[in-house]
């Protein structure tokens, strides 16, 4: 009897050894397996375009100085008569043109500063604003501002606010062709990395897209606008 019993606990044990050495060896082929499976490579895909933008929005300001508030004004309405008449002959819509309230300085009513001795009492300020789609028809009109400036009319150029812009619009438009350029540089990218490396490209693991971005192509062109996206995209790895 005590024979049969070591007899089986020797077989029991042989099992119990054999069966700890399989469950290592498979805890072991999945370990290597895992392993593998987050072997990776992370790349970026650049798309890059350049598009031509389709609103301009152009501030035309004027300045008149005077002593007498009454002409002042006669001077900005006539002022501003003269540019709608000059932008509408030059092919400019009327529901493409907007006025702004004028604004007027009073030098004598200033608190600080030595205006007393000031040649004019009041200066004003007015623009007639052109948002237009025909970017083409406006900036050919820019460029005969010169026969409005020889009517008398004083133009303030360098006034911040009355800068022109140039507006792209159609981003959603634009959006889906460059994010697959962007996600398909990326592949071209990544693939190059796996064949330096004897590797092959698996599936994808993460991708994320990063914000596009529009900018003037450069200071001479603003009507030219570059586009940008940069995609990140993590991918598998294999032997």
């Amino acid at each position: 009897m005590s024979t049969l019993n070591r007899t089986s606990s020797l077989i029991l044990g042989v099992c119990i050894i054999i069966g700890l050495s399989s469950l290592g060896y498979l805890l072991g082929h999945a370990a290597i397996q895992y392993k593998e499976l987050e072997r990776t490579v992370t790349v970026k895909g650049l798309s890059e375009r350049e598009y031509k933008a389709d609103i301009v929005i152009w501030p035309i300001q004027f300045n008149i100085a005077g002593n007498d508030l009454e002409k002042v004004y006669d001077e900005i309405d006539n002022n501003t008569a003269k540019i709608k008449a000059f932008l509408e002959k030059s092919g400019i819509g009327a529901n493409e043109i907007s006025f702004s309230s004028p604004s007027i300085i009073d030098k004598s009513a200033q608190q600080y500063g030595n205006d007393s001795q000031a040649k004019f009492r009041y200066t004003a300020t007015q623009t007639v604003t052109v948002y237009s789609k025909n970017i083409d028809l406006v900036r050919r009109v820019m460029e005969n501002m010169s026969d409005l400036g020889k009517q008398g009319i004083v133009f303030t150029g360098n006034n911040y606010q009355a800068q022109t812009e140039y507006l792209f619009t159609r981003l959603n438009e634009v959006k889906p062709k460059m994010i697959e350029e962007a996600t398909q540089n990326a592949r071209e990218v990544a693939e190059k990395f796996a064949s330096d490396s004897k590797s092959t490209l698996g599936k994808i693991k993460t991708a994320s897209q990063g914000q596009f971005s529009i900018s003037e192509r450069d200071k001479n062109n603003p009507q030219i606008k570059k586009v940008r996206v940069v995609s990140t995209v993590t991918y598998y790895l294999s032997d």
